[in-house]
């Protein structure tokens, strides 16, 4: 599966934030891309800038 774009994420990632827990963003992040079944070169996908992963910046 490829990343999902920011309207696939969303309802997940709130779903994440309604628990009434505390979560690290790295935590969402790793919940996230397990929930939609992410491999480990999607995980580490790169924007153009070398700093920053597509699945920690999801924008559009």
């Amino acid at each position: 599966m490829a990343i999902p774009d920011y309207q696939t994420i969303l309802l997940p990632l709130l779903q994440l934030a309604g628990d009434q827990q505390e979560h690290k963003f790295r935590e969402s992040v790793e919940t996230l891309a397990d929930s939609f079944n992410l491999t480990a070169d999607e995980r580490k996908e790169l924007l153009p800038s070398p700093y920053a992963s597509v699945i920690f910046n999801k924008e559009s």
